[in-house]
């Protein structure tokens, strides 16, 4: 006799289930390292559209994009030298 778990007893999760537990998950909290990797992420990010947006000859939102990438590095610098980023351990 071969024994099978029934189909109604191993049934994944609903979507109900994830969205009534999702409530009780504590939100993320970034850390100031993890912060200054987003905006250096988000200025090559920045420069890279204005490298793509150059090849397609789009000129005006190339100068854009190289506008605003300076602007990510110089929030990254600012946190860098607030005394919250931590320095590595030697």
């Amino acid at each position: 006799m071969k024994m099978a778990p029934l189909p109604g007893l191993i049934a994944p999760w609903s979507g109900m289930d994830v969205r009534r537990l999702r409530a009780f998950s504590p939100e993320p909290v970034q850390t100031p390292r993890g912060r200054h990797a987003q905006l250096l992420t988000i200025a090559a990010a920045r420069r890279l559209r204005c490298v793509e947006r150059t090849g397609l000859r789009r000129f005006e939102d190339a100068g854009y994009w190289k506008a605003v990438a300076p602007s990510a590095v110089f929030k990254a610098a600012e946190l860098r030298a607030s005394g919250d980023f931590a320095n590595l351990p030697a």
